[in-house]
């Protein structure tokens, strides 16, 4: 479990840096891109990978559609929030919870318990109760459009970083250079096109913000690998633990660092996700 504790301060702590960013005018675009150059710079100095393995490895569609899929689901994300607020999209991000449970039982034959069950329908609550939020804003039927998006995006993610994981042909540490690297050259061709085409500046602090948001974001993804690797009998316990985790994590955050106010049901989400992440954990050492 200590590998999910740190990919989910990691995950954690990316949100924060973003929401920042929106508040200090950083250009978030930029930030990604750069960010995924640095996570490539990280994982040549810590893990030294064979170059030969690199130059000759097999392109696997599933290091493409997650080189794709990560930048696109970014840009997803922040128009979806442009779109209904943060509170709506995080509903749309956490619930993607389904595809991955989903995937977990029918393709990688996940087993559940009466524990993991019941961890499971706390967990669930536990999403809805956290995220309520009161609005009296009437959204267009058109904006159910980035939702959606994100909503399957990050169950697809989710599902690719488990397939990832069980790849024996490279190590997954080389794995994850190859994902970073189509991830960087498809935000370096977008952020090109805006720079030449719609003459936005490029500028120095977003590469600074992209270091910073690299470093906390390769640890994100190679903590979550490392825990999927760890657990690799129930994935179901890594997704959920994850999601459940960053809400527990992302709430009180948001509470202390943002001064967010809850109300009564966020507080009962809090503590069903509590209960949640104990059934989870305790359904491992037990068949029942």
């Amino acid at each position: 479990m200590i590998y999910l504790i740190v990919s989910i301060f990691c995950s954690v702590t990316v949100a924060v840096l973003l929401k920042l960013a929106r508040r200090y005018k950083i250009n978030v675009l930029q930030a990604i891109t750069w960010n995924y150059l640095f996570a490539i710079a990280l994982s040549f100095f810590f893990f030294k990978p064979s170059i030969n393995d690199l130059t000759t490895a097999k392109i696997s569609p599933v290091y493409l559609g997650l080189g794709v899929l990560l930048p696109l689901v970014f840009w997803f994300l922040g128009a979806s929030i442009r779109s209904i607020g943060i509170a709506k999209t995080d509903i749309a991000q956490r619930l993607s919870l389904f595809i991955s449970i989903l995937a977990a039982y029918f393709l990688f034959g996940d087993q559940f318990n009466t524990l993991k069950i019941l961890g499971l329908c706390f967990g669930f609550t536990a999403i809805i109760f956290t995220l309520y939020r009161k609005s009296k804003a009437k959204t267009s039927g058109g904006n159910w459009l980035y939702p959606l998006l994100v909503f399957f995006g990050f169950g697809v993610i989710d599902i690719l970083f488990k397939q990832i994981a069980q790849i024996k042909d490279l190590p997954y540490t080389s794995s994850l250079i190859l994902t970073f690297a189509i991830s960087f050259v498809l935000s370096l061709l977008a952020i090109v096109y805006l720079a030449v085409i719609r003459k936005q500046k490029l500028e120095l602090v977003n590469l600074a913000c992209g270091a910073v948001l690299g470093i906390f974001n390769f640890g994100n993804i190679l903590f979550y690998l490392k825990a999927h690797r760890a657990m690799a009998e129930n994935p179901s316990t890594v997704f959920a633990a994850m999601n459940i985790g960053v809400i527990i994590l992302g709430t009180l955050v948001g509470i202390f660092l943002f001064k967010e106010k809850l109300n009564k049901l966020n507080y009962v989400g809090l503590i069903l996700a509590l209960i949640a992440i104990i059934f989870i954990t305790l359904s491992q050492f037990h068949a029942i």
